[in-house]
């Protein structure tokens, strides 16, 4: 018995010395210059991106993986990944059929520019690539697709400025879609907010907890034209303090709630927010409208700059269409206050649009109405006289001061747009 039991520890043995000889031999071969080389090539051809590498290497422990160390694709802007990882599934790869348990990605940086840019650029080699032009949805099948793929530090850089850095994870189920999502924002943009998705009876459900309110509702996919996919989400915010979905903008705070229909699609040469639209219902409570003081603004023709209005009911329905943002309908009041109107915000920032605004104002003299301007950008709005409104103003303010100004612009508001009726412009 002693002898089998020798026996046995000396094949053990054997076979671990040569597999410690095989890691020793293999992690020289992938860290070599040339093999280095030729995995570099490879990904260069399939991205169409020249791709740099500084490292390969195979771990053992304390599972077996395959990493790439020291990404750097270079797009414009470039793309930058610190460590990648794939560890295989050992039982299907027995089997003869390549699967990938999980891909880890590691401090990383990711220019949404550069992955629209690299993604619009595949999608237009697999149209070209097809007889009848269209993409290929059928692709490389779901089982060359993670398992799990797990986001360390990975930093978003959002196209209009300003980043998310997010720890997050993602499991699909075997038909190749997210069977669960869990994302924690670390830095950046929407800082400690946090949201998943579970998927079950054919939707996914999304809860996320965000500047101390919630928001949540279910989400749908179905296929549509062109290999693209359409998904739609009907959601509900409760309890959200506004800033905290607004980083580079606090022109308006408070806390709001509000029912959300959206649709886009997915899969196609744009970017997911470029064929988004959506309408939401909202209203905001305990709101501060900063940057301008609307009494002010109305009691001296629109020539007041800076300051913040408080507002105690402020509602709205707020519409998308890809990049550009409508608030339609708007309705606020505060005290002495009331105002209603329209703005525009181009995907640029800019604003345009008009507020009439309403003062309570002596007995006697009854109310002023001063129609104003919006303009500016979000981070810096401003609110001016119309053109008519400018002369109606100025009379205004000649006959009777003070109550005169507001009403001659109210008067002169309505006199121009009848001129441009009649003069159809």
């Amino acid at each position: 018995m002693k002898r089998i039991w020798k026996w046995l520890a000396a094949i053990l043995l054997v076979l671990v010395l040569l597999l410690a000889a095989v890691a020793v031999a293999l992690q020289q071969w992938v860290g070599s210059a040339d093999f280095r080389g030729r995995v570099a090539q490879q990904l260069s051809a399939a991205l169409g991106v020249r791709v740099e590498l500084g490292r390969v290497s195979v771990d053992l422990w304390p599972l077996p993986a395959v990493a790439l160390e020291q990404v750097q694709v270079k797009s414009q802007p470039p793309l930058s990944l610190e460590r990648v990882e794939a560890r295989p599934s050992w039982l299907p790869l027995l089997q003869g059929r390549r699967e990938i348990a999980t891909l880890r990605v590691r401090n990383a940086v990711m220019p949404q520019q550069a992955l629209a840019a690299i993604a619009a650029a595949l999608d237009k080699r697999q149209r070209g690539a097809r007889p009848d032009g269209s993409a290929d949805s059928g692709g490389s099948g779901p089982g060359l697709w993670p398992r799990r793929v797990v986001l360390d530090h990975v930093t978003w850089v959002y196209a209009m400025g300003g980043s998310s850095t997010v720890d997050a994870q993602v499991r699909l189920d075997p038909g190749g879609l997210p069977g669960s999502v869990e994302v924690d924002v670390r830095q950046g943009r929407l800082q400690g907010a946090r949201a998943s998705l579970t998927r079950g009876n054919g939707q996914w459900l999304m809860q996320a907890d965000i500047g101390g309110g919630t928001v949540k509702g279910p989400i749908q996919a179905q296929s549509g034209a062109r290999g693209m996919s359409v998904v739609s989400a009907q959601l509900a915010t409760s309890n959200v303090e506004l800033s905290a979905l607004t980083e580079r903008s606090r022109t308006l705070t408070g806390r709001l709630d509000g029912q959300t229909t959206l649709r886009a699609e997915v899969g196609g040469p744009g970017a997911i927010v470029d064929t988004l639209q959506s309408q939401t219902h909202f209203t905001v409570r305990h709101a501060v409208l900063h940057g301008i003081d609307l009494v002010q603004a109305a009691k001296t023709a629109g020539m007041t700059r800076g300051g913040e209005t408080p507002i105690d009911a402020f509602a709205g329905i707020l519409v998308t269409h890809g990049r550009s943002v409508e608030l339609n309908n708007l309705v606020a009041i505060s005290g002495q206050l009331s105002a209603t109107g329209n703005v525009a915000m181009a995907p640029n920032h800019s604003l345009s649009g008009r507020i009439t605004v309403d003062l309570a104002a002596r007995a006697a003299a009854g109310a002023i109405a001063v129609p104003l301007a919006v303009g500016g950008t979000l981070e810096s709005p401003s609110v001016m006289l119309t053109q008519g409104a400018l002369l109606g103003a100025a009379i205004g303010t000649l006959i009777a001061p003070g109550v005169g100004t507001g009403a001659g612009a109210r008067i002169g508001d309505r006199l121009g747009e009848g001129l441009r009726g009649l003069l159809g412009k």
